[in-house]
Order: C-alpha cells, then sequence, then structure tokens
C-alpha cells in the first residue's frame, strides 16, 4: 500500500505519511495544497475580525520542538510531548513521528518499518494582511491565531495560515520548506538568493557591553589600542546604541528615576552627538567622519557598523523637532497582540505605551532612512546595525495593520541600504516576529538570539540554546548573528 505524504484530513484526523498527527479536527478547517508533499491548513468563521483562533486538532503523544516569542522581541527553544506545552506565540513547530508516536495508523504495525522516524513541520506563516501564530490549550487542543493588528482590517477565513510538510531529515525539511514558502508567497526571499555582507569575513567588536550608552570616541580609541596590544585586532567595528543625538523630555533632574524611562527617548536629529563632535581633550577629530577615517586608518578597520532603532529611536522620533518634521511625524501609542501579552511583558513595551512614539508617516519611511543612511555613508560609515524592529507590529492600528506596516518599514529599509551602502551592510535585530522574518527579501543578517550578558552567569547556557535552535528557521533566511562572546585568557 502506498502512503501519499501530502497532509490530509480524513475522519476528522489530520494525517501525514499515514500517521495521525491531530485528533478532532473541526468541520470549518480547510487544506490545500502547497507542493506534491506540503500543504496549507487555513479556516472559515461567519463572523469577521481583526483577530481569530482556530482550533486545528488535539495533539498528544508526539515529542516536539518548538520556536516562540517568550518576549516581543525574541524567540527561544522549548520541548514537549503534548499540546497544552505549547505556548502563545509558537512560530514554528516540529514533531517526532516514531512507529509509538501516533494514536492509530492507517498502516498495519506489523507491515511498518522498524526504523519509521519522520517529521513533520508546522510553520505559520503570512497569509495576505493578517499573520499567523500558534497556541496549545490546558485540554492539548493546538489552535492557530491569525491576526491583522488593525481593528478595520478584517477577514472571515484565513486559507492559507499554516503550511505543513515532513520529511526524514529535519534539516532539510526546514530548508525545503523554506524553499517552498519563498516560491509560493513570494514576500521573503531563501538565504541563498540574497547578497551576504563581506563583514561576516572579519573579527570584530560591538561596544555595547563595553560602554552601553556611554559610548564615546575616547572609550573606543582605548578598546581599538588593547586590542592592538593583545595581537587581535577587530576589522569590523559597531558602534553601538550612544552616538545619536536624542533628547528625552520625561527624566528630570532632581526626580526620583522611572524604571525604564530611557525607552521614552526620541531621536532629535540624524546627525551624531556632540560626544562625536570631539574625541577627547586633544579634539583631534571634529566630526563622525573625521573620527572614523582616523580609526579606520591607526587600527586597520575595514567595516564601521552604526546602530539605529527601526524607528529612528527606541521611542522614535522627536515630532517636534525642526528636523524631523519633514517626515510627518506624530505621536502613537503601541498596542499590544494578546500573544504577547500572554507571555513575557518587556519594559521597553511598558514604557512607550505610556509615553508614546515619535512615529515617522510610511509615506516618509523611505526618504528618513535614505538621509540617515547617504549621511553616513559620506562621513565613511559603511553598514548599520538596525534594532527595535518588532516594536512596527504594535503601531498598525489605522495603517492598514501589522502585515502592511511591517513590508513598507521593511522594504524602505533594505531600499536605502542597497542605495547607499555598497555590499548589503545592515543586520536586523530585535526581529523574531513572522512579520518581519517572512518580508525579508534582502536582509541577509539577523540577531539569532536575545543580547549576551555577561554579567549573568546564569543566562549563558539559554543564550547558546536560543541561538542554536532558533537558527534552524532563521538560518534558512537570514545568516544567524549570535551577539557578542566573552573569552577569558590565562597565561
Amino acid at each position: 500500500m502506498t502512503i501519499k505524504a501530502t497532509p490530509v484530513i480524513k475522519d476528522g484526523c489530520l494525517m501525514v505519511r499515514g500517521k495521525v498527527v491531530l485528533t478532532r479536527v473541526p468541520q470549518n478547517i480547510l487544506v490545500s495544497p502547497a507542493s506534491n508533499d506540503s500543504a496549507f491548513f487555513g479556516a472559515t468563521d461567519p463572523t469577521p475580525s481583526s483577530r481569530h483562533v482556530f482550533k486545528l486538532g488535539v495533539l498528544e503523544k508526539y515529542r516536539f520542538l518548538c520556536l516562540f516569542r517568550f518576549k516581543i522581541w525574541w524567540m527561544i527553544p522549548r520541548v514537549g510531548k503534548s499540546g497544552s506545552e505549547i505556548p502563545m506565540e509558537t512560530q514554528m513547530l516540529l514533531l517526532e513521528a516514531t512507529e509509538e508516536s501516533a494514536l492509530k495508523d492507517e498502516v498495519n504495525s506489523s507491515e511498518a518499518s522498524t526504523d519509521n522516524t519522520f517529521y513533520i513541520l508546522f510553520l505559520p506563516v503570512l497569509d495576505g494582511l493578517f499573520r499567523t501564530s500558534l497556541q496549545g490549550t490546558s485540554a492539548n487542543e493546538l489552535h492557530f491565531c491569525v491576526e491583522s493588528g488593525d481593528a478595520s482590517v478584517q477577514t472571515s477565513q484565513a486559507l492559507e495560515a499554516v503550511f505543513v510538510n515532513s520529511g526524514e531529515n529535519p534539516f532539510e525539511l526546514i530548508k525545503n520548506s523554506v524553499k517552498i514558502l519563498e516560491q509560493h508567497k513570494g514576500t521573503f526571499c531563501h538565504i541563498e538568493n540574497k547578497k551576504i555582507p563581506v563583514h561576516l569575513d572579519w573579527f570584530g567588536w560591538c561596544t555595547w557591553d563595553a560602554f552601553y550608552t556611554q559610548v564615546d570616541p575616547q572609550g573606543i580609541k582605548e578598546g581599538l589600542q588593547s586590542f592592538l596590544e593583545g595581537g587581535c585586532s577587530p576589522k569590523f567595528l559597531i558602534i553601538d546604541d550612544g552616538w545619536q543625538d536624542t533628547v528625552n523630555e520625561f527624566s528630570k533632574e532632581g526626580e526620583p528615576p522611572i524604571e525604564g524611562i530611557q525607552f521614552a527617548t526620541r531621536l532629535v536629529d540624524i546627525r551624531e552627538n556632540t560626544k562625536f563632535r570631539s574625541s577627547g581633550p586633544d579634539e583631534d577629530c571634529t566630526s563622525l567622519h573625521e573620527f572614523i577615517d582616523t580609526i579606520k586608518e591607526k587600527y586597520g578597520l575595514k567595516f564601521v557598523y552604526v546602530w539605529h532603532a527601526l524607528a529612528g529611536y527606541w521611542g522614535g522620533v522627536l515630532p517636534t523637532s525642526d528636523s524631523m518634521k519633514k517626515y510627518n511625524p506624530k505621536l502613537v501609542y503601541p498596542i499590544q497582540s494578546p500573544g504577547n501579552l500572554g507571555n513575557m511583558r518587556d519594559i521597553v513595551m511598558v514604557i512607550l505605551e505610556k509615553y508614546g512614539v515619535g512615529f515617522i508617516d510610511p509615506s516618509k519611511i523611505f526618504d528618513f532612512y535614505n538621509d540617515l543612511h547617504s549621511y553616513l555613508a559620506s562621513n565613511g560609515v559603511d553598514g548599520v546595525k538596525v534594532d527595535v524592529q518588532n516594536l512596527i507590529e504594535t503601531l498598525g492600528s489605522g495603517n492598514g495593520g501589522r502585515v502592511m506596516l511591517t513590508g513598507q518599514y521593511q522594504e524602505a529599509l533594505e531600499k536605502s541600504v542597497s542605495r547607499n551602502f555598497k555590499e548589503n551592510n545592515l543586520i536586523c535585530s530585535m526581529s523574531h516576529n513572522s512579520d518581519s522574518i517572512y518580508s525579508s527579501k534582502r536582509s541577509a543578517v539577523a540577531r539569532a538570539s536575545e543580547d549576551f550578558m555577561p554579567r549573568e552567569p546564569t543566562f549563558q547556557t539559554l543564550h547558546i540554546a536560543s541561538v542554536a535552535f532558533n537558527s534552524l528557521l532563521l538560518g534558512e533566511i537570514f545568516v544567524p548573528d549570535w551577539d557578542m562572546f566573552q573569552h577569558t585568557f590565562y597565561c
């Protein structure tokens, strides 16, 4: 008897290769082919809404690995054996099917091979103006949530919300599935079809863990000098957060500090701040351009990148700034998905929900990026690390929804980077939502986990595990950036 690999629904069960994967599949679940061996699952509801949660079926007795967003910015892995263990905001689900996995088989067990392990992949994807995530319930039900992020963007059906495929090799399965989605959806590109930045070939140093936002030219010089004296000079430098001209209107001298208030800071101008208009007491460098020229020549740097947020800065841009007015900014307040609120709350969003974001008009966002990047390129900067990207998903209300807005920002960013920097020199960060992942046509490098935190030893194992497992999915669309590391040399 020939067993087809294509997922099907039969007698209320989702079947893959003759195995029952899900039971009690509702009648409103729809199946449509994606390729010869894969399919999309969707559902209908008589009432239009901007957010639907559909039951897909009951999942039991399968070992699984899933990747889920434990906070708005980042994914981490989780393993389990039943639907109740699948958290909200799951963006990849990989099941292991063995001879004992299923509740029942179409094939008599005596006829089946004893070595019959294969893998079943569920990828919740973008479906038009909606994005999808998976989640489990205490009753072991597997649900999928489709949402637009804009109350005025509604639907009564999601036809291609969850992609399902199977294969004997989990790595090849994920690769092949992403390639099928690339061709079918047309909203993103596989890593094999992207230009890889050449900075990846060189040892680099990011200033964040050394200085945080207190970074200045003198400190960078001292850091580069210490590398030189140690015999391992980096050829690639990222000047992280702290170089921009910003203002915080809510942090007052003499008043008790508010936790996280630094995230309400907004961008005033695209030019560097006063720290980078003078490199120290000798004032031998009076501009960003002169400083970069100096450190490239003295320390042999090949590439210097700088950091900025997708919205300009953590709190966006200052709407009253004369330099920003041409981008039609306005103050808006983020609205988070229930999926985000169901996992770990983040202090950044707590602050921005209270104080708002200086939001650039989507029709002007390319002009902003182009002005910023052309200025940086003219000053010797070779590329950018663009952070806080998932903030955009919370600003979709009144802007066509989160998927549309993310696509607009992502397209504008990639177009500006392509125009102003030679080698697709872009690193994406805090971008682990499916809106960004499946809207990436050119971006070729992305952070694969939350920050490396050298002062929190218990975090190190989770950091390594996260980047390794997250790279199973992210590595098919980006070169995974494992963030920083710290090494102690013993003599």
